[in-house]
């Protein structure tokens, strides 16, 4: 099956979004005292409650929206200024990470699942790509899963690119994914005043 342009956009937007390489050390910190087995175990669970978060919002966000008598021009705005703060906070990283402070004990839900990989940005992007293309849902559904697989397996080899990249290699290419991010959430706030504009 050939993925069309749109498709791997959209699925390179939300990988962007989801921030697999800058969640590794967050990851690794919060299950460093459980045993590797049980860690992977706990990872799976993770990125499966997290598709399955995702996956409410592709289907029911935009119902949603139309409950509480929302624009789209609200969501592209405010997920933009989302976008721009997580990406500022890539850049800029603080010693309590991208996300404040996180709970202590064995992660369940929180922070792991929601907000690292079903945060804020992902879902307000995915209420974008259907607001904006409702026809064209399993496409972004298809978006979804290739960028969700791809967030599943670098998680799961977080150890691995951790001895790879290091520290370092990591917080470098976090910051180049926050540039990026920094990039797209312009956009969204242009999108968003533009189409009050009009």
């Amino acid at each position: 099956m050939e993925i069309n342009s749109a498709i791997l956009s959209a699925a390179t937007l939300l990988f962007l979004v989801m921030d697999p390489l800058g969640n590794i050390p967050i990851f690794l910190s919060l299950l460093k005292d459980i045993e590797p087995g049980k860690r992977r175990r706990i990872i799976l669970r993770e990125v499966f409650i997290a598709l399955g978060i995702l996956l409410a919002f592709l289907f029911l966000g935009q119902k949603v929206l139309n409950f509480l008598q929302l624009e789209q021009e609200s969501v592209s705005i405010s997920g933009g200024i989302v976008l721009f703060l997580i990406g500022i906070r890539m850049i800029f990283p603080t010693g309590e990470g991208v996300l404040g402070t996180q709970l202590q004990g064995e992660p369940f839900i929180v922070p792991l699942a929601t907000p690292l990989i079903a945060g804020p940005s992902a879902l307000a992007t995915l209420i974008l790509m259907v607001g904006r293309e409702p026809s064209r849902i399993y496409d972004w559904l298809f978006a979804l899963i290739l960028a969700w697989a791809a967030t599943a397996i670098i998680l799961l080899s977080a150890p691995l690119f951790f001895r790879v990249l290091r520290q370092r290699g990591l917080a470098a290419i976090e910051r180049l994914m926050g540039m990026l991010l920094i990039m797209v959430s312009v956009q969204m706030l242009l999108n968003g005043i533009r189409n009050v504009l009009e």
